[in-house]
This record gives C-alpha cells, structure tokens and sequence, in this order.
C-alpha cells in the first residue's frame, strides 16, 4: 500500500514538474528572431564581456514592447557571453530600432573603446506590420474625383501644381492657367479658367492660399503672384461668375503658414529662388536664425505655447528651428522633401505627414510626431498608387492634399485624413 502511494506521488511529481517545465517555457515572441540574428552578430564583434545597452526605439513598435525587446536582446547576448553591465563599462551597444515605407532595420552601434563596428538585421515586413495596428492613428486618403479636362473624350493629362477648396469650389493650378471647378453630385468639373501669360516648369513648389472667409486668395508661383477674388452673383449670371482673377510679375516671399491657418497676424514669408524652385533661406521677418536654402517650411505648435519651425533642407537634412537654435532632428533620414502639419486630435494632438523618399510607382505617406529632436512614427505607411509630388495643409488644418503622379503620368488630387486608434 505505501508502495502504491508512493509511486502515486511520485507520477503526481513528476507531472508537476512537467507542468511547472511547461509553463516555463516562454511564448515564441514576434521579436525573437531579429533580436536572435541581431545579439549573434553584435557577440561576434564584441566577444564575450560586459557592454552598456541602450535601445533607442524610432519605428512604430508601441513603447510597452521595448522593455520585451530589450529582454530578449539580453538573454539572447548573455548566451554567446555578453552581460549587460551598468555605465562603468568601457563598452557600449547602441541599437536603435528604425523603419521607414519600404523597410525595417534594427541597428547596433558596438562600441570597443575607440573603436565602432555597426551590427544590423532587417526585420520581416510582417512582424512590423503587426505593431503597426498599435499605431495611435491610420492615414485614408480619397481621391478628390474630376480635375481634369476632357477634350474631345479624352482627359488631358496635365501637371497640378497645387490646389485648395475655397468657398464652395476647387482652385487648380496648373503650368499654364489656373482652373475653377464646381461640384455636382460629388464629382468637380471646371467651370472657369485663368490663361496665364507664360508657363510655369512642370512641377515647380507653388503656394495657394486663401482668407478666412473665402473671398480672397492668392497664389504664389515663380516669379508670378495671383490674386483671385470672389463676390456673390448678381441674379441671372451663372453661378461661378463671381471669381475675378489678376495675375502679375511678382519676387515676393511666400508664405509660410501655422498648421493650415493662413489668418496669423504676422505670418513668417520666405524667399522662392524662381530659377532653382526652392527657398533661398532668407525669411522675413526675421528669425534669428541663418537658413539653409530649402524645399518645405511648416509651424509646429508647441504643447507649451509657441511653435517651432520644421524646414526640409536641400541637401536632404530635415533642420528643427526652436529657441534660437537650429538642430538636425533624427529619424527623418528616409524622408522626401514634401511634408504638412495636420491637427488630428490623435495622440499629441498635431502631427507631421511626411511623403517618403526617393521616386517610386507607389510613394507612401507616414505621419509623425516631434517632441524634442526625433521624429517618431504616430501611424503606419499610406500606400499611395503614385509619386507624390506636392503635399501641404488644408486651409481647415485638420488634413492634408497630397498631388499623386501615376506610373502613367496621371495627376490627381487625394485628401488625407487621420483616423484615431
């Protein structure tokens, strides 16, 4: 009897231990293999000891994974023999967890004394594209349906420039004039037109803005300034005979406005260079600061008053002017020259919808946030069916017009929008 009962506790043992070993076993984490690939090399370089790490997280990985991410990362480099030690260490990994439109890359600065080796896996599309539903918000965009002329049948096919909703109708600007278009059952067909007296280059940056109440605007183009204004018809005439258009040889600075709200008192202009198409770094009034001749300015409002001013460089760089001080601001590397300040109410409240890099047949929007001198992912990538090629703020300042070039140089207008997480 005492036989039986012990070989009973001993079963009951040994599933318990079973048991106990089961659970010990962690869940596989999406994380797991990166982190794996990234700790081997990083071992490889360092050699077993003791290193500093610090994990610098600028891609859409919410931040309660980091302290999972770190976990792993530790476990997995203090089995080839490296210990995460404290700041004494002479040692040090720097890895920084970065993503762009096309790619996720997680990279590790490893630090022997004078001597920095560079460590770096790219992460599968499919594990990033997980943490990418933790966003804290997601970009739509719509297409803005009929700008464009039909002749003869057949839509021509011309470049726009930049275009803006005012006052119940859609303002185009295109090289050579400048469209009115009136909607009917939700699609915008061109009702006015404005010949302008010689044509602009194909894509150069041009500025449309418009008053609070709609019955002004003027567009900014190189070398060429318009000033549309709009009266209420008198009775009889046809609805859009209320636009007057007058267009004049102009080098004055164009202006550069506060998350879409053209009505600030003294709105910061800068100087457009008509010969190169960008600015030449000379703003009025004055700032305190030299510019860097350069492509797109924005205002960001600041949580604690004032704003800052976001400029994207022409050799590339993306320059935060705050303070008195101009500072390079990290995690825009892979940022194209086109981007727009948009107060969604997600998150911190104002974001930065930024167009991707280089040129390609399917260019990507991706909106961001920029507390101190980073730029952090605030959503996922917007997939557009194009190049973009134009982007700024809508006058309600609560979203954005992107121009999008088809592979089959088709021009259209989307409005992008924010939806909160």
């Amino acid at each position: 009897m005492r036989l039986i009962r012990a070989m009973a506790l001993g079963l009951l043992g040994l599933a318990g231990l079973a048991a106990c070993r089961a659970q010990a076993v962690p869940t596989p984490s999406r994380w797991s293999q990166p982190a794996a690939d990234l700790s081997t090399q990083i071992a490889d370089i360092l050699g077993p000891g003791q290193a500093q790490v610090t994990i610098r997280n600028l891609s859409t990985i919410p931040p309660s994974e980091i302290p999972s991410v770190r976990k792993l990362i530790e476990q997995d480099l203090k089995a080839h023999g490296v210990l995460a030690s404290g700041a004494e260490s002479a040692n040090s990994i720097r890895i920084t967890l970065s993503e762009n439109a096309r790619e996720r890359i997680w990279v590790a600065e490893v630090v022997e004394g004078s001597e920095t080796h560079v460590a770096m896996v790219h992460v599968d599309v499919s594990m990033a594209s997980v943490s990418t539903a933790d966003a804290r918000m997601v970009l739509r965009s719509e297409r803005i349906a009929g700008l464009s002329i039909r002749i003869g049948g057949l839509v021509r096919n011309d470049p726009i420039l930049a275009a803006a909703e005012i006052n119940g109708h859609f303002l185009v600007i295109y090289p050579d004039r400048i469209s009115i278009f009136s909607s009917a059952a939700g699609v915008w067909t061109e009702a006015n037109t404005i010949m302008m007296e010689r044509q602009l280059s194909r894509d150069p940056r041009t500025v449309l803005a418009a008053n609070a109440d709609g019955g002004l605007f003027t567009a900014y183009m190189p070398g060429t300034q318009c000033i549309g204004n709009y009266s209420l018809p008198m009775a009889g005439p046809s609805a859009d005979s209320g636009w007057s258009v007058r267009c004049h040889a102009s080098d004055d600075p164009w202006p550069v406005y506060q998350s879409g709200d053209a009505s600030s008192a003294t709105p910061l202009k800068a100087f457009y260079n008509s010969a190169r198409d960008f600015f030449t770094g000379i703003v009025t009034p004055g700032i305190g600061v030299d510019l860097p001749p350069f492509y797109m300015a924005v205002m960001i409002p600041r949580a604690a008053g004032g704003a800052a001013l976001l400029i994207s460089s022409i050799d590339g760089n993306v320059q935060l002017i705050e303070n008195g001080a101009m500072r390079s601001v990290a995690g825009t590397r892979d940022w194209g020259s086109d981007f727009a300040v948009v107060r969604s109410g997600c998150g911190a409240g104002t974001q930065i919808i930024a167009s991707s890099s280089g040129e390609a047949e399917n260019d990507s929007l991706r909106a961001f946030e920029i507390p101190a001198l980073e730029a952090l992912p605030a959503s996922g990538p917007l997939t557009l069916d194009g190049t973009v090629t134009a982007l700024w703020t809508a006058q309600d300042g609560k979203s954005a017009f992107a121009v999008v070039r088809s592979a089959t140089a088709e021009y259209e207008v989307d409005r992008v929008t924010a939806l909160c997480n």
